[in-house]
């Protein structure tokens, strides 16, 4: 397999993404194709126009990249219209994907009525680039991205004049609004509502686990129209052929949690389980990597605990082709990962990641993780427990045997499930998509 340098880091990172990283117009950037995935893109056929849908950075979204990727390099002509950066919106070639950003910017905070009005103003702007795209000949398939879900309906058009099109569920939307905003019954109603009708107009539903699908089935989407995508690594960055287990040095401890910096996601856990190891082992540090808008909360917390030398913060993160050199580093990962409704729904990504390159992790027990996760293949703590989560990290750490043992035990995932699968599975629903 061929690897490329990571990519430089800049200080104009979007300050909600940890693992973005600036594109200039016209970039062109040249990946090796997925391995076991044959690529088709030299081929002269098109087989088919895609148009994909997404409220975010598309650099720095591992999942829509590869996605979009996958079906590039198997001669699908791929669109994908995504929210700016900077200033003036670009407009950029990635990988084989045409990226072309719309001129609303993410919005991150907690305001419902601003994220909402941010969606609308998405939705408007990408409904009139398929209306666009349709009349040049040049869709044939609506593939949106939640969140949020109702984004499919930039396909509406489209769909009517014959046009397929795809939802693709990242998660699921009334789970993770109850658990960032609101619980409140009547906007729970709202939301399964909307959940519903979206997923009416779509010909497939794509889902990131079987437990999602069985949820989403459960509330009334038919089984025939779903399909699983897993959200697993990109094989091409989480290289994970040669895996080998990295050993502490004496008396220390890394560990490490990349990604979104919030208290739904038990990043307070991680830290407040260090100020209750910090004696027991001296040498223990903790590595937080990226932002969120609990961030500065967290920042204070390990102020508080006085651990300024054990909880290293790193806000800006690193851009995602480059973070498997830092994570392998690391010693142990750790999940925080709270018990709701939205996170039983979650299989994090940082977990596969750290199981691809061969790090032992420490996660909850959550529904999702335990239905693909056996206790051989990480060390389990009760969620919410600081207590747990601390012991689990201690046991770990003092046996060498269980961290090489479970990191072998734990490669049964990506042999089930990694991308060389799971690519030419979607590749296989698209080409019968197009062709139905």
């Amino acid at each position: 397999m061929s690897h490329r340098a990571p990519p430089s880091r800049s200080s104009n990172r979007s300050r909600g993404n940890p693992f973005r990283r600036p594109i200039s117009d016209a970039e062109v950037v040249n990946l090796a194709q997925q391995p076991n995935v044959s690529s088709a893109a030299g081929q002269s056929r098109v087989r088919g126009h895609v148009c994909m849908i997404a409220y975010t950075d598309y650099a720095g979204d591992a999942r829509v990249r590869r996605e979009a990727e996958t079906l590039a390099a198997h001669a699908f002509r791929v669109r994908c219209l995504t929210t700016k950066n900077g200033g003036a919106p670009k407009h950029f070639t990635l990988d084989g994907v045409d990226v072309q950003e719309l001129g609303i910017r993410k919005y991150r905070g907690k305001s419902t009525r601003a994220y909402v009005s941010s969606y609308l103003q998405f939705l408007a702007a990408a409904a009139v680039a398929c209306v666009r795209l349709m009349a040049r000949g040049e869709l044939d398939v609506v593939h949106a991205h939640n969140i949020p879900d109702f984004l499919v309906f930039a396909g509406l058009v489209p769909r009517l004049a014959g046009r397929k099109v795809v939802l693709d569920v990242h998660d699921s939307v009334p789970e993770t609004f109850a658990a960032k905003f609101s619980s409140r019954s009547l906007v729970r109603k709202a939301l399964f509502l909307e959940e519903r009708l979206s997923a009416l107009i779509a010909h497939r539903v794509i889902c990131v686990n079987h437990p999602q699908r069985e949820t989403l089935v459960a509330r009334g989407i038919p089984d025939s129209k779903t399909f699983i995508s897993m959200n697993v690594p990109d094989p091409r960055i989480f290289n994970h052929v040669d895996i080998k287990p990295h050993t502490p040095e004496p008396g220390r401890l890394s560990l490490v949690y990349h990604g979104t910096m919030a208290h739904r996601l038990g990043v307070d856990l991680l830290i407040r389980a260090v100020a209750c190891l910090k004696e027991q082992i001296p040498g223990l540090r903790l590595h937080l990597w990226g932002h969120g808008d609990d961030l500065p909360a967290l920042q204070m917390l390990a102020r508080d605990l006085n651990l300024r030398d054990q909880v290293l913060f790193n806000p800006r993160g690193y851009a995602l082709e480059a973070l498997p050199g830092h994570l392998r580093a690391m010693d142990l990962g750790v999940v925080g990962n709270r018990r709701s409704a939205a996170c039983d729904l979650m299989l994090p990504v940082k977990l596969l990641e750290y199981v691809s390159l061969g790090i032992p992790a420490v996660a909850p027990r959550l529904k999702t993780i335990q239905h693909y996760f056996g206790e051989e293949m990480v060390t389990y703590y009760e969620p919410e427990s600081v207590q747990s989560l601390a012991d689990a990290v201690v046991r770990l750490h003092s046996d060498p045997k269980l961290r090489g043992s479970q990191a072998v035990a734990a490669r049964d995932f990506l042999t089930r499930y990694g991308w060389e699968r799971q690519g030419e599975e979607l590749v296989t629903m698209y080409q019968t998509l197009v062709e139905s």
